[in-house]
């Protein structure tokens, strides 16, 4: 009860309707209510779900048709807490497919055409790359900012290729790893950094600078070449070349900081705002 009473609830609007999400173990849970009022034609929304539920439920042959289904406390049109069905996106994905309702339609379609999307990029992973940029480009980022970005992927697809051949396992030790890095690197682990830009489940390096991407390539390409020559193996290992990376980025860091007396390390979120704004914010808050 702690893990719910300690959420957040935010709304999203879909469809021109306000869906209420709550963060669940880590993860975006939807009202699954809220999405079939607005997806389908009832005027009913809590009883539809009910007998979608119950028609789910005979075909897979259990009481809970998708296992990610959660009942969570969602704040309801009188502003009382109150239990409601919510699903995870890949769950909520699956519902939507089956709302037989005109409106569903497009949504339909657009899942089957990111589908084909995937299945495409399998067979030429170049097109995830164009598409990634088009992504970016369409959310206002600059082209010189995307190749840093995406150069930023590749260098960290490789470093994390190297810990999993050193014996490194994904979660939690790709975190503990990327933090020993961080912190050396900037003074900051990820989640003091996303706390200084005020983010919350944004990715982090696309709110970044020119500069702090820059830095973070080069802390994380330097410890994949500390890892290779050391020939680190394990956790403790990993840590103390993961440290040596960051300190290689930080201390890069410090002296273009003393040279331009600007701090690189900057409070403001990339996208938001101009650059000029955010590196003066961001030597503000430095300095405060």
């Amino acid at each position: 009860m702690r893990e719910r009473s300690d959420l957040e609830n935010k709304l999203i609007v879909f469809k021109g309707q306000q869906i209420r999400r709550v963060l669940y173990k880590n993860a975006w849970c939807f009202s699954i209510i809220d999405v079939v009022g607005a997806l389908s034609d009832s005027n009913n929304p809590k009883r539809y779900w009910s007998d979608l539920k119950r028609k789910l439920s005979q075909e897979s042959g259990t009481n809970q048709p998708y296992e990610k289904i959660v009942r969570l406390k969602l704040r309801a049109s009188d502003g009382k807490q109150r239990d409601t069905d919510c699903a995870d996106a890949e769950s909520l994905f699956r519902i939507i497919q089956s709302i037989p309702s005109p409106k569903a339609e497009p949504f339909k379609r657009w899942l089957a055409k990111v589908g084909y999307e995937r299945v495409q990029e399998i067979e030429d992973p170049e097109l995830a790359s164009k598409r990634t940029k088009a992504i970016y480009r369409a959310k206002g980022y600059s082209d010189a900012w995307i190749e840093k970005r995406m150069r930023g992927i590749a260098v960290r697809a490789e470093l994390t290729d190297e810990w999993s051949n050193r014996g490194i396992e994904e979660q939690p030790e790709y975190a503990i790893l990327t933090a020993e890095i961080s912190k050396a690197a900037f003074g900051l682990t990820p989640s003091e950094y996303k706390e200084l830009k005020g983010l919350e489940r944004e990715n982090l390096r696309d709110h970044m600078t020119d500069l702090e991407l820059i830095f973070n390539m080069l802390g994380e390409a330097a410890t994949t070449e500390i890892a290779r020559k050391q020939d680190a193996q394990g956790l403790d290992e990993n840590k103390n070349t993961a440290r040596k990376g960051g300190h290689i980025a930080g201390g890069a860091r410090e002296k273009l900081e003393h040279e331009t007396g600007n701090k690189v390390v900057s409070s403001g979120n990339y996208i938001s705002e101009p650059e000029s704004q955010k590196r003066i914010k961001g030597n503000q808050a430095q300095k405060s």
